[in-house]
């Protein structure tokens, strides 16, 4: 394998990585919420959690399937109706839909060759190389994933599980990690 052909490996292995690990730190948050938190929205402009799952999922959608060979931007796309909850979507319908498109996201990341890489994909007509839609998506799902954290600490206050190290315990976390570090 050449240099480049070695960087894009390491390249999508590491989007790959990046996208995996988005997603659970999203369903780590989501996971705390009740259905009344999961659905409420903090503010006039702002997005209730099932809002951004909704907007994330059909992003993913258009963006992912037939990433190679079509626009990113899916004619049948409404966004704006991404943005608007109904009555009839409850909470497991759009946990499926989470699923099921970081399934294709996922799917679609692993089985790109670093030669795909240096193909070029559109997005609204806009060229893209594959590495730059890529770092597209990986950009504005952690943005979101981001989002769904910030909403669940702010509901969930004092009962909020961190999904990181604890507030108060940087130290200990990191000798524990020289520790094992040492060890192995």
């Amino acid at each position: 394998m050449t240099d480049i052909g070695a960087f894009g490996a390491l390249y999508l292995d590491e989007a790959f990585r990046s996208l995996r690990g988005s997603k659970r730190l999203a369903e780590g948050a989501m996971s705390q919420l009740t259905d009344e938190q999961f659905f409420a929205i903090p503010s006039e402009e702002s997005n209730s959690v099932a809002i951004i799952v909704k907007h994330v999922t059909g992003n993913m959608r258009s963006r992912f399937t037939d990433f190679l060979t079509s626009d990113g931007e899916k004619p049948d796309r409404n966004r704006d109706q991404e943005f608007i909850i109904h009555d009839a979507e409850s909470r497991a319908d759009l946990m499926r839909l989470w699923e099921q498109n970081w399934q294709l996201v996922l799917d679609t990341v692993k089985s790109l060759t670093s030669d795909d890489l240096r193909q070029t994909v559109t997005i609204r007509a806009e060229p893209h190389s594959v590495l730059q839609a890529i770092n597209r998506q990986v950009a504005h799902y952690a943005y979101h994933v981001g989002q769904i954290a910030f909403l669940a600490k702010l509901w969930k206050g004092a009962d909020w599980q961190t999904l990181s190290v604890p507030r108060g315990q940087s130290e200990q976390f990191n000798a524990s990690m020289m520790r094992k570090r040492q060890k192995g």
